[in-house]
């Protein structure tokens, strides 16, 4: 055999041998991908993403539309040369498996954490749009979830009211953190609650519970680095009622990060004229219950996906700022946010035409 066709073939079959090694090789690396973009204004399988009842709305045109970002699996075990090629992309991203699943995090539990917090998302979206409108919402501090084996299992429930602890009213959830660690671990702590199937009961009545029950839970430390910090084991939140009907109709979506274009939405079927003078805008953000937008992650991702689905404007959460104006895709004008007035405002400047003065993102925020 010629010596040139023996390097040839010599060097196909190296080439055959590292392409098969790539393939068989794992690497604890993930994919991020542009996902869906919907549009909160508009219908998604066939109903209206926001539904209204017994309140006055109004018909709106134009794109609010929040978008979303595909990940791998957790149990999904990428080979080299799927990382290779995902590096090489352009509009596809790989990052350190423990930066999607942290701590051996499961697909299940990460689900389950997305549901939770697309669930919060919600609720801050309608109680900041109803406040951004001066629109009433009553509120009160829950427990939100109680940790197997700690103090608190048995003795507090899901949906708890906590009016107190150690007879100081509690306004936030952080008040209920900050009034349990002035305990020492092995101190007894107070706690003040309507139960959760009293308040259900009050709320299906249409009325205010005003039975309370005084719970006394032993502190135990925590297990983190800090063995002087008193723990009851639960987590407190945000709980609600609205004087209407909101319902948010949209599967198969996770994580926080719709909350401003979903508040946004919600504002717009509840006032005449369009937000967006039918423009096409599509964003991104957390948003709590004052309106503060928060950052998000794959901002890089969700600029593609918008752009690719057309849209002209991307409303974008002041933190994220500087990694998406790293590369901004062609024909989009990304509009640097922080509060949900904010976002109002350049919506307004936008359908008027004015966009000169609209807030930009620079890479370096």
């Amino acid at each position: 055999m010629p010596r040139r066709t023996a390097t040839m073939l010599a060097s196909t079959l190296m080439l055959i041998a590292l392409l098969c090694a790539g393939v068989f090789i794992p690497v604890p690396y993930s994919e991020m991908s542009p996902g869906p973009t919907v549009n909160t204004l508009g219908d998604h399988d066939g109903e209206p993403v926001l539904q209204i009842a017994g309140h006055k709305t109004y018909a709106a045109s134009g794109h609010l539309n929040m978008t979303t970002v595909r990940v791998t699996s957790a149990d999904y075990k990428m080979n080299l040369v799927e990382a290779v090629y995902g590096w090489l992309a352009h509009d596809y991203k790989v990052v350190p498996h423990d930066t999607l699943y942290p701590n051996g995090k499961t697909e299940q539990q990460s689900t389950q954490e997305n549901a939770e917090e697309f669930s919060q998302s919600q609720e801050s979206a309608k109680v900041a749009a109803l406040k951004e409108l001066n629109i009433p919402v009553r509120s009160w501090v829950i427990v939100s979830t109680v940790v197997k084996d700690s103090p608190a299992e048995g003795r507090l429930h899901a949906g708890d009211v906590i009016k107190a602890v150690d007879g100081t009213a509690v306004k936030q959830p952080t008040d209920v953190a900050k009034l349990v660690t002035k305990h020492q671990p092995g101190q007894n702590v107070v706690f003040t609650v309507v139960p959760a199937k009293d308040q259900a009961a009050a709320e299906k009545a249409n009325k205010t519970a005003t039975s309370t029950e005084d719970i006394t839970i032993k502190t135990a430390t925590s297990d983190d680095s800090d063995p002087k910090r008193a723990i009851v084991g639960i987590s407190a939140g945000t709980d609600h009622t609205f004087p209407f009907s909101i319902d948010i109709k949209l599967a198969d979506v996770g994580g926080p990060s719709a909350g401003l274009m979903f508040a946004l939405g919600i504002y717009d079927k509840l006032t005449p004229g369009d937000l967006t003078g039918g423009k096409f805008v599509a964003g991104t953000g957390t948003i709590d219950d004052t309106g503060k937008v928060g950052p998000i992650g794959g901002i890089e991702m969700k600029t593609v996906g918008a752009r690719d689905k057309g849209a002209q404007y991307f409303l974008t959460p002041a933190e994220n700022c500087a990694a998406a104006a790293k590369d901004t895709p062609g024909g989009l004008r990304l509009v640097k946010v922080h509060t949900i007035a904010d976002a109002l405002g350049a919506l307004k400047d936008i359908r008027s035409g004015d966009t000169a003065a609209l807030p930009k993102c620079t890479t370096k925020g």
